[in-house]
């Protein structure tokens, strides 16, 4: 018998419920099945949305392992799990929306997503993906144009929803002032270091779900820090709790009414990051967590170029560093 998980659902403003806990699978030098293993184990665990993107080299491998769950009985079909893939700056131009979408679902052998998001405020010349980028590549997004192909992906039934990744509130409002469907979903970097409380609210007051990529600071990456892992706060809140500083981090992140996309695939950690949800923190620690100081980690400064659509990290973030 298929197991049923027991992590909460949000519901998305189309009206589609997203189980709030997601295991991210931004990998690009472990081996495919290494990959398919630690999700199907995160499967056999109880996780049942999972997080990738055409700039990551795993969406075919995340189609594997779920072809396996199912073949192993952990799940019964596709329809069990919840799948979000992403639109990088290469695709982002109107002729290709669609086609990029059809290629992501052929990577993942399914016929839909749940949600598809906007990777970055930025298009690139189409071709080759690579990072960083090249200067002369960078392209300004027509954000407009893009949105509309975006939602011909939603009312083709090439995804149930759409949504975006790493855009502040300017832009947000940007692509709301004529969006037809509006995004259900805004993809960024947030943990304790990072707590994006005039997003957050921006966020609330639009109806749309924050989603916390980084939510433990993604230490082991090019841009990561271990800022959160480290934090004095978090271990003096941990060790009183009997829990680990993920776990505390994690919860503080689920309390905020936000969604998670967390990457591990050591089993014991994914167990841990799952026992989040029946205990909470109390007002005096998140008043500490609210004192954590703040610094944005992912600067994104390969995007920047003097004679490119951002001429500084303030014009990619409009001044939300």
């Amino acid at each position: 018998m298929a197991f049923q998980s027991t992590v909460p659902e949000a519901t998305l403003s189309s009206g589609q419920k997203m189980p709030i806990l997601g295991l991210g699978t931004a990998t690009y030098d472990t081996a495919s099945e290494i990959v398919v293993q630690a999700v199907v184990q995160a499967i056999e665990l109880g996780y049942r949305h999972f997080d990738t993107a055409s700039f990551y080299p795993t969406e075919s491998t995340l189609g594997d392992a779920i072809q396996e769950a199912i073949r192993v009985g952990l799940i019964k079909s596709r329809e069990e799990v919840f799948l979000t893939s992403k639109l990088y700056c290469t695709d982002a131009h109107p002729h290709l929306v669609v086609p990029a979408l059809q290629t992501t679902l052929r990577n993942l052998k399914t016929e839909y997503l749940d949600l598809y998001l906007i990777h970055f405020p930025m298009s690139m010349k189409h071709g080759i993906i690579e990072y960083p980028p090249k200067p002369e590549n960078f392209l300004p997004l027509d954000i407009k144009s893009v949105w509309a192909e975006m939602e011909e992906c939603q009312r083709l039934g090439l995804t149930k929803s759409i949504g975006v990744s790493n855009f502040s509130c300017k832009k947000l409002g940007d692509l709301l002032a004529f969006a037809t469907i509006p995004p259900t979903v805004n993809q960024v970097e947030l943990n304790p270091c990072w707590q994006q409380k005039k997003l957050r609210d921006y966020c609330k007051a639009n109806g749309i779900l924050v989603a916390a990529h980084s939510p433990l600071g993604s230490f082991g990456t090019s841009w990561g820090h271990n800022r959160v892992m480290e934090s004095e706060v978090l271990k003096e809140i941990a060790e009183g709790k009997g829990k680990t500083v993920a776990q505390i981090s994690l919860r503080w992140e689920y309390e905020l009414g936000i969604g998670v996309v967390m990457k591990s695939y050591n089993k014991e950690r994914q167990q841990q990051n799952l026992a989040i949800f029946d205990w909470a923190l109390s007002d005096e620690d998140c008043k500490k967590i609210g004192k954590i100081p703040q610094s944005r980690g992912q600067t994104v400064e390969g995007f920047v170029d003097v004679n490119g659509p951002f001429k500084s990290i303030d014009e990619i973030w409009d001044g939300e560093i």
